[in-house]
């Protein structure tokens, strides 16, 4: 395994620009790897194996990888015909950065799902059978893989909260060994309603349970009939917030305090 740190300290790099520092470890990594294909015997297959993230690669969500933000192989690298068969880990996204060409340089991914960004994903594993020069492929479905649960509710009425909440959800059957997450939408003053133990006993089997609650502020202050908000000074409206949000005396006196303070900087940088 070859740490950057200790890469850095061997190289005795003295500079602190990430780029420069990504830059110079690259070129050293491709000059090293070369010089092992050089010593190695033609008449052998060779496997390149690695942990690290190669440039084009794609995360989940088509997120490619590029240069300049992080340690990126180049592609280049990975693609020397030289090579027989690139065994890559790191990225969970399944992919073969050298489709239909020699060698075959391949991420498997991961065999389950680790994230909610790989809800919908399919996992595998690869066979392959590697000779000099040419290697065949065969990647393999997963089919019982650990499910991810995702539910998410708006409550639009006090009635029944908690049985429409149990209804969001699969059968405790559906959730064993899942993980499972509910997203809750409701107004702030419905919060006693919820009863957070019951849905944690219901979801008992599950692997992981997340109850994520999202409470929505919706209390409204009415202006007098002869007042427009127009005619409000930004504290004044700011105060009119405050109320609506059920925010404490201490704490609006000092957020009222930060408020005219910024308000007044601003103030005095227009030249108003």
């Amino acid at each position: 395994m070859v740490s950057r740190s200790g890469l850095i300290a061997h190289l005795g790099l003295r500079t602190t620009d990430p780029a420069q520092i990504y830059a110079e470890l690259e070129e050293r990594l491709t000059e090293l790897v070369h010089s092992w294909l050089e010593m190695a015997d033609p008449g052998l297959p060779i496997v390149l194996t690695a942990h690290a993230s190669v440039q084009g690669a794609k995360f989940g969500a088509e997120r490619t990888v590029m240069l300049g933000r992080d340690l990126v192989l180049p592609g280049s690298l990975v693609r020397d015909s030289r090579l027989d068969y690139v065994a890559l880990g790191h990225i969970h996204k399944p992919q073969n950065l050298n489709e239909n060409d020699h060698p075959p340089v391949i991420y498997p991914g991961s065999i389950e799902r680790v994230d909610w960004g790989e809800v919908e994903d399919k996992k595998f594993f690869v066979i392959a059978h590697i000779t000099r020069g040419q290697t065949r492929v065969e990647w393999r479905q997963l089919r019982y893989i650990r499910p991810f649960v995702d539910r998410y509710i708006r409550l639009e009425s006090q009635e029944d909260v908690n049985q429409r909440l149990l209804a969001a959800l699969p059968s405790p059957e559906g959730l064993e060994g899942a993980i499972v997450r509910l997203t809750v939408d409701y107004p702030r003053d419905w919060e006693p309603l919820i009863n957070d133990g019951a849905l944690r006993e219901y979801a008992a089997n599950t692997f992981e349970f997340h109850l994520v609650k999202h409470s929505q502020i919706e209390g409204r202050v009415r202006l007098p009939e002869d007042q427009a908000v127009g005619s409000l000074t930004p504290l004044e409206l700011l105060d009119l917030y405050w109320r609506t949000s059920h925010t404490s005396k201490v704490e609006k006196e000092e957020l009222s305090k930060l408020a005219a303070q910024v308000i007044e900087h601003v103030q005095r940088e227009s030249g108003s």
